[in-house]
Protein backbone atom coordinates (compact mmCIF):
# COMPACT_ATOMS: atom_id res chain seq x y z
CA UNK A 1 0.00 0.00 0.00
CA UNK A 2 1.02 3.72 -0.43
CA UNK A 3 2.39 5.58 2.47
CA UNK A 4 -0.09 7.93 3.19
CA UNK A 5 2.67 10.87 4.26
CA UNK A 6 3.98 10.52 0.55
CA UNK A 7 0.81 10.52 -0.97
CA UNK A 8 -1.01 13.63 0.64
CA UNK A 9 2.48 15.49 0.43
CA UNK A 10 2.41 15.46 -3.27
CA UNK A 11 -1.03 17.14 -3.35
CA UNK A 12 -0.31 20.55 -4.53
CA UNK A 13 -2.07 23.72 -2.73
CA UNK A 14 -3.06 21.72 0.68
CA UNK A 15 -2.87 23.81 3.85
CA UNK A 16 -0.68 22.03 7.04
CA UNK A 17 -3.89 21.15 8.42
CA UNK A 18 -4.70 19.48 5.57
CA UNK A 19 -2.00 17.28 4.97
CA UNK A 20 -2.65 16.03 8.38
CA UNK A 21 -6.16 15.11 7.67
CA UNK A 22 -4.90 13.66 4.60
CA UNK A 23 -2.50 11.70 6.21
CA UNK A 24 -5.54 10.32 9.09
CA UNK A 25 -7.81 9.77 6.26
CA UNK A 26 -6.03 8.75 3.26
CA UNK A 27 -9.42 7.37 1.88
CA UNK A 28 -11.30 10.25 2.03
CA UNK A 29 -9.72 12.21 -0.21
CA UNK A 30 -11.11 10.16 -3.30
CA UNK A 31 -14.78 11.85 -1.87
CA UNK A 32 -13.44 15.23 -1.73
CA UNK A 33 -12.09 15.43 -4.91
CA UNK A 34 -15.83 13.89 -6.27
CA UNK A 35 -17.58 16.16 -3.64
CA UNK A 36 -15.84 19.00 -5.29
CA UNK A 37 -16.84 17.92 -8.71
CA UNK A 38 -19.92 17.71 -7.81
CA UNK A 39 -20.30 21.02 -6.72
CA UNK A 40 -18.66 22.33 -10.32
CA UNK A 41 -20.74 20.34 -11.88
CA UNK A 42 -24.26 21.10 -10.16
CA UNK A 43 -22.68 24.96 -10.62
CA UNK A 44 -22.76 25.00 -13.89
CA UNK A 45 -26.08 23.53 -14.16
CA UNK A 46 -27.87 25.99 -12.45
CA UNK A 47 -26.30 29.15 -13.94
CA UNK A 48 -25.67 27.62 -17.28
CA UNK A 49 -28.12 30.40 -18.81
CA UNK A 50 -26.13 32.88 -16.92
CA UNK A 51 -23.78 35.75 -18.11
CA UNK A 52 -21.83 33.46 -15.45
CA UNK A 53 -22.00 29.93 -16.34
CA UNK A 54 -20.02 28.98 -13.75
CA UNK A 55 -16.48 28.78 -15.84
CA UNK A 56 -13.69 31.34 -15.50
CA UNK A 57 -10.22 32.17 -17.60
CA UNK A 58 -8.55 29.03 -15.62
CA UNK A 59 -9.18 26.68 -17.45
CA UNK A 60 -7.12 24.12 -15.11
CA UNK A 61 -8.75 25.00 -12.21
CA UNK A 62 -12.47 25.59 -13.64
CA UNK A 63 -15.13 27.38 -11.31
CA UNK A 64 -11.54 27.46 -8.51
CA UNK A 65 -9.89 30.20 -11.00
CA UNK A 66 -7.97 32.53 -9.00
CA UNK A 67 -9.61 35.59 -9.65
CA UNK A 68 -13.07 34.36 -8.87
CA UNK A 69 -11.88 32.63 -5.29
CA UNK A 70 -10.16 36.15 -4.36
CA UNK A 71 -13.17 38.14 -5.42
CA UNK A 72 -15.82 38.77 -2.79
CA UNK A 73 -18.64 38.53 -5.10
CA UNK A 74 -22.06 36.80 -4.69
CA UNK A 75 -20.73 33.99 -7.84
CA UNK A 76 -17.80 33.49 -5.12
CA UNK A 77 -20.05 32.87 -2.23
CA UNK A 78 -21.89 30.45 -4.63
CA UNK A 79 -18.85 28.51 -5.45
CA UNK A 80 -17.87 28.07 -1.79
CA UNK A 81 -21.50 27.20 -0.54
CA UNK A 82 -21.92 24.34 -3.55
CA UNK A 83 -18.56 22.76 -2.95
CA UNK A 84 -18.51 22.71 0.76
CA UNK A 85 -22.25 21.09 -0.04
CA UNK A 86 -20.53 18.53 -2.65
CA UNK A 87 -17.74 17.29 -0.32
CA UNK A 88 -20.39 16.74 3.02
CA UNK A 89 -22.88 15.02 0.62
CA UNK A 90 -19.69 13.05 -0.97
CA UNK A 91 -18.10 11.95 2.62
CA UNK A 92 -21.98 11.05 3.79
CA UNK A 93 -23.01 8.68 0.95
CA UNK A 94 -19.71 7.29 1.25
CA UNK A 95 -20.02 6.61 4.89
CA UNK A 96 -23.39 4.65 4.01
CA UNK A 97 -21.86 2.85 1.71
CA UNK A 98 -18.85 1.53 4.29
CA UNK A 99 -16.31 2.96 2.05
CA UNK A 100 -14.33 4.85 4.65
CA UNK A 101 -12.77 2.94 7.97
CA UNK A 102 -13.96 6.03 11.17
CA UNK A 103 -17.23 6.34 9.68
CA UNK A 104 -20.47 4.27 9.54
CA UNK A 105 -24.24 4.72 9.71
CA UNK A 106 -25.57 7.50 11.96
CA UNK A 107 -25.61 5.05 15.54
CA UNK A 108 -28.17 8.41 17.04
CA UNK A 109 -31.60 7.48 15.41
CA UNK A 110 -32.27 5.44 18.40
CA UNK A 111 -36.10 4.46 19.50
CA UNK A 112 -38.94 5.58 18.92
CA UNK A 113 -40.57 9.21 17.22
CA UNK A 114 -43.22 11.15 15.67
CA UNK A 115 -43.96 12.88 12.28
CA UNK A 116 -46.40 13.99 10.78
CA UNK A 117 -47.85 10.74 10.18
CA UNK A 118 -47.93 9.47 13.47
CA UNK A 119 -44.97 7.23 15.39
CA UNK A 120 -42.20 5.17 14.25
CA UNK A 121 -39.17 3.67 15.26
CA UNK A 122 -35.70 4.43 14.29
CA UNK A 123 -33.53 1.97 11.83
CA UNK A 124 -31.71 0.88 9.11
CA UNK A 125 -29.07 2.68 8.12
CA UNK A 126 -29.77 6.45 8.60
CA UNK A 127 -26.96 9.06 6.77
CA UNK A 128 -24.47 9.95 8.86
CA UNK A 129 -24.76 13.59 7.44
CA UNK A 130 -23.07 14.49 11.00
CA UNK A 131 -19.40 12.69 10.45
CA UNK A 132 -19.57 14.38 6.69
CA UNK A 133 -20.05 17.84 7.95
CA UNK A 134 -17.94 17.82 10.43
CA UNK A 135 -15.08 16.43 8.12
CA UNK A 136 -15.88 18.87 5.38
CA UNK A 137 -15.72 21.96 7.54
CA UNK A 138 -12.29 20.63 9.11
CA UNK A 139 -10.82 20.24 6.01
CA UNK A 140 -12.32 22.82 4.04
CA UNK A 141 -12.51 25.65 6.51
CA UNK A 142 -8.37 25.11 7.38
CA UNK A 143 -7.33 27.49 4.82
CA UNK A 144 -9.79 30.37 5.92
CA UNK A 145 -9.02 29.59 9.61
CA UNK A 146 -5.32 30.89 8.44
CA UNK A 147 -6.73 34.30 7.67
CA UNK A 148 -8.06 37.48 9.58
CA UNK A 149 -9.74 39.29 7.13
CA UNK A 150 -13.42 39.74 5.56
CA UNK A 151 -12.98 36.98 2.76
CA UNK A 152 -11.93 34.70 5.14
CA UNK A 153 -15.05 35.60 7.40
CA UNK A 154 -17.42 35.64 4.01
CA UNK A 155 -15.73 32.22 2.73
CA UNK A 156 -16.14 30.57 6.27
CA UNK A 157 -19.60 31.75 6.20
CA UNK A 158 -20.53 30.48 3.25
CA UNK A 159 -18.90 27.54 3.79
CA UNK A 160 -21.17 26.97 6.48
CA UNK A 161 -24.59 27.44 4.55
CA UNK A 162 -23.47 24.74 2.12
CA UNK A 163 -23.08 22.09 5.22
CA UNK A 164 -26.20 23.53 6.63
CA UNK A 165 -27.45 23.00 3.53
CA UNK A 166 -27.40 19.32 3.69
CA UNK A 167 -28.89 19.02 6.90
CA UNK A 168 -31.71 21.44 5.86
CA UNK A 169 -33.17 19.13 2.74
CA UNK A 170 -32.26 15.63 4.91
CA UNK A 171 -35.00 13.43 4.01
CA UNK A 172 -36.98 10.39 5.91
CA UNK A 173 -37.36 7.12 3.88
CA UNK A 174 -39.59 4.22 5.63
CA UNK A 175 -40.59 0.81 5.17
CA UNK A 176 -44.29 -0.04 6.26
CA UNK A 177 -45.02 -3.00 8.74
CA UNK A 178 -48.52 -5.08 9.25
CA UNK A 179 -51.02 -6.81 7.63
CA UNK A 180 -51.65 -6.42 3.82
CA UNK A 181 -49.36 -3.81 3.40
CA UNK A 182 -51.17 -1.65 6.11
CA UNK A 183 -48.90 0.89 8.03
CA UNK A 184 -49.60 0.20 11.63
CA UNK A 185 -46.09 0.06 12.32
CA UNK A 186 -43.20 1.99 10.63
CA UNK A 187 -39.29 2.02 10.41
CA UNK A 188 -37.56 4.85 9.16
CA UNK A 189 -34.33 5.82 8.25
CA UNK A 190 -32.68 9.50 6.93
CA UNK A 191 -31.32 9.38 3.55
CA UNK A 192 -29.65 12.30 1.23
CA UNK A 193 -31.24 14.25 -1.24
CA UNK A 194 -30.56 14.80 -4.52
CA UNK A 195 -27.71 16.72 -5.32
CA UNK A 196 -30.03 19.03 -7.98
CA UNK A 197 -32.14 19.85 -4.86
CA UNK A 198 -29.41 20.83 -2.70
CA UNK A 199 -27.92 23.54 -5.69
CA UNK A 200 -31.68 24.70 -6.18
CA UNK A 201 -32.11 25.58 -2.77
CA UNK A 202 -28.63 27.14 -2.69
CA UNK A 203 -29.04 29.06 -5.99
CA UNK A 204 -32.67 30.45 -4.45
CA UNK A 205 -30.34 31.74 -1.29
CA UNK A 206 -27.68 33.35 -4.07
CA UNK A 207 -30.79 35.51 -5.39
CA UNK A 208 -31.52 36.94 -1.74
CA UNK A 209 -27.93 37.02 -0.34
CA UNK A 210 -26.78 40.09 1.39
CA UNK A 211 -23.83 42.36 1.16
CA UNK A 212 -22.07 42.52 4.40
CA UNK A 213 -19.08 43.58 5.90
CA UNK A 214 -16.57 42.87 8.89
CA UNK A 215 -17.46 44.92 12.23
CA UNK A 216 -14.80 46.87 13.53
CA UNK A 217 -12.75 44.35 15.45
CA UNK A 218 -12.58 42.71 12.42
CA UNK A 219 -14.54 38.81 13.90
CA UNK A 220 -17.59 39.23 12.50
CA UNK A 221 -19.77 39.91 9.97
CA UNK A 222 -22.64 42.68 9.94
CA UNK A 223 -25.22 43.17 7.20
CA UNK A 224 -24.62 46.30 5.04
CA UNK A 225 -28.15 48.52 4.74
CA UNK A 226 -28.03 51.31 1.89
CA UNK A 227 -29.70 54.58 3.37
CA UNK A 228 -31.49 56.71 0.85
CA UNK A 229 -28.51 59.17 1.20
CA UNK A 230 -26.50 56.89 -0.50
CA UNK A 231 -24.23 56.26 2.47
CA UNK A 232 -24.07 52.50 4.20
CA UNK A 233 -25.02 52.30 7.87
CA UNK A 234 -24.06 48.66 9.35
CA UNK A 235 -26.40 47.31 11.43
CA UNK A 236 -25.57 45.53 14.65
CA UNK A 237 -27.45 42.25 13.44
CA UNK A 238 -25.18 39.40 11.71
CA UNK A 239 -26.18 37.42 8.45
CA UNK A 240 -28.35 34.38 9.56
CA UNK A 241 -27.24 30.99 8.97
CA UNK A 242 -28.81 30.69 6.05
CA UNK A 243 -27.50 33.44 4.00
CA UNK A 244 -25.68 33.35 1.96
CA UNK A 245 -23.11 36.79 1.77
CA UNK A 246 -20.76 39.08 -0.35
CA UNK A 247 -18.67 41.91 0.25
CA UNK A 248 -18.03 42.97 -3.49
CA UNK A 249 -20.76 44.18 -6.07
CA UNK A 250 -19.79 41.46 -9.15
CA UNK A 251 -19.62 42.10 -12.72
CA UNK A 252 -21.42 42.24 -15.20
CA UNK A 253 -19.84 39.24 -17.12
CA UNK A 254 -20.05 40.66 -20.59
CA UNK A 255 -16.77 40.58 -21.49
CA UNK A 256 -13.86 38.48 -21.13
CA UNK A 257 -11.88 40.08 -18.00
CA UNK A 258 -8.61 38.36 -16.08
CA UNK A 259 -9.30 40.99 -13.52
CA UNK A 260 -12.94 39.01 -12.10
CA UNK A 261 -12.46 36.01 -13.92
CA UNK A 262 -14.78 36.41 -16.67
CA UNK A 263 -14.60 34.62 -19.79
CA UNK A 264 -17.12 36.81 -21.36
CA UNK A 265 -21.03 35.99 -23.33
CA UNK A 266 -19.17 36.06 -26.78
CA UNK A 267 -19.82 32.82 -28.75
CA UNK A 268 -22.41 31.61 -26.25
CA UNK A 269 -26.41 30.01 -27.94
CA UNK A 270 -28.88 32.36 -26.63
CA UNK A 271 -32.79 32.28 -27.11
CA UNK A 272 -33.72 34.89 -29.67
CA UNK A 273 -37.71 34.66 -28.47
CA UNK A 274 -36.54 34.49 -24.68
CA UNK A 275 -36.90 37.83 -22.76
CA UNK A 276 -35.14 36.17 -20.12
CA UNK A 277 -31.71 36.13 -18.61
CA UNK A 278 -31.39 33.48 -21.74
CA UNK A 279 -32.90 35.84 -23.98
CA UNK A 280 -30.23 37.35 -26.46
CA UNK A 281 -30.72 40.80 -25.24
CA UNK A 282 -29.75 39.96 -22.10
CA UNK A 283 -27.16 37.56 -22.59
CA UNK A 284 -25.45 39.00 -25.75
CA UNK A 285 -25.09 42.27 -22.89
CA UNK A 286 -26.93 44.31 -26.39
CA UNK A 287 -23.77 43.71 -28.47
CA UNK A 288 -25.90 41.42 -31.12
CA UNK A 289 -25.77 38.29 -32.14
CA UNK A 290 -25.22 35.87 -35.17
CA UNK A 291 -27.39 33.45 -36.30
CA UNK A 292 -26.81 29.97 -38.11
CA UNK A 293 -27.86 27.69 -40.15
CA UNK A 294 -28.04 23.90 -39.05
CA UNK A 295 -28.90 20.59 -39.99
CA UNK A 296 -30.33 18.72 -36.95
CA UNK A 297 -31.49 15.18 -36.72
CA UNK A 298 -34.22 13.67 -34.75
CA UNK A 299 -36.05 10.36 -34.37
CA UNK A 300 -39.71 10.49 -35.45
CA UNK A 301 -42.46 8.23 -36.85
CA UNK A 302 -41.94 6.31 -33.80
CA UNK A 303 -43.94 2.75 -33.62
CA UNK A 304 -44.27 -0.07 -30.95
CA UNK A 305 -43.10 -3.34 -31.95
CA UNK A 306 -43.96 -6.41 -29.61
CA UNK A 307 -42.96 -7.54 -27.87
CA UNK A 308 -40.79 -5.25 -26.76
CA UNK A 309 -39.10 -2.45 -28.50
CA UNK A 310 -40.21 0.80 -30.33
CA UNK A 311 -38.74 1.54 -34.09
CA UNK A 312 -38.26 5.05 -35.36
CA UNK A 313 -37.07 6.96 -38.41
CA UNK A 314 -34.46 9.57 -38.39
CA UNK A 315 -35.99 13.06 -39.66
CA UNK A 316 -33.84 16.33 -40.51
CA UNK A 317 -34.30 19.60 -40.45
CA UNK A 318 -32.84 22.93 -40.63
CA UNK A 319 -32.81 24.81 -37.64
CA UNK A 320 -31.33 28.11 -36.59
CA UNK A 321 -29.56 28.75 -33.82
CA UNK A 322 -28.38 31.92 -32.27
CA UNK A 323 -24.88 32.86 -31.00
CA UNK A 324 -23.82 36.25 -29.17
CA UNK A 325 -21.51 38.50 -30.83
CA UNK A 326 -18.13 39.22 -29.62
CA UNK A 327 -17.06 42.87 -28.79
CA UNK A 328 -16.20 45.25 -31.61
CA UNK A 329 -12.98 45.95 -32.56
CA UNK A 330 -13.48 49.76 -31.49
CA UNK A 331 -14.97 48.06 -28.21
CA UNK A 332 -12.15 45.76 -27.56
CA UNK A 333 -9.09 48.26 -27.71
CA UNK A 334 -11.16 50.53 -25.58
CA UNK A 335 -12.08 47.74 -22.62
CA UNK A 336 -7.52 46.47 -23.44
CA UNK A 337 -6.71 50.29 -22.63
CA UNK A 338 -9.27 50.24 -19.53
CA UNK A 339 -8.13 47.17 -17.81
CA UNK A 340 -4.11 48.12 -18.60
CA UNK A 341 -4.77 51.48 -16.82
CA UNK A 342 -6.57 49.38 -13.58
CA UNK A 343 -3.77 46.86 -13.67
CA UNK A 344 -1.31 50.02 -13.48
CA UNK A 345 -3.29 51.53 -10.70
CA UNK A 346 -3.39 48.25 -9.16
CA UNK A 347 0.20 47.93 -9.00
CA UNK A 348 1.03 51.34 -7.63
CA UNK A 349 -1.07 51.14 -4.33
Amino acid sequence: AANPRMYCDHIPGMERKQRRLCQKHPDHMVQVGEGAATGIKECQFQFRQHRWNCSTIDRDATVFGKSLVKSGSREAAFVYAISSAGVVHSISRACNRGDLLNCACDKTRLGKHHDQQGEFAWGGCSTNVRYGSNFARQFIDARERKMRDSRALMNLHNNRVGRKALHKLMRHQCKCHGVSGACNVRTCWTTLPEFREVGAYLKEKYDASLEVSSDPSGTTLITADHLNDNRKSLKTNPPQVHDLVYLEHSSDYCSFDPLTGSIGTAGRPCNKTSKGIDGCDLLCCGRGYDTRRVLVSTPCNCTFKWCCSVECKTCTQWKDEHFCKPLQSFELNKFNATKQQQQQNQKKK
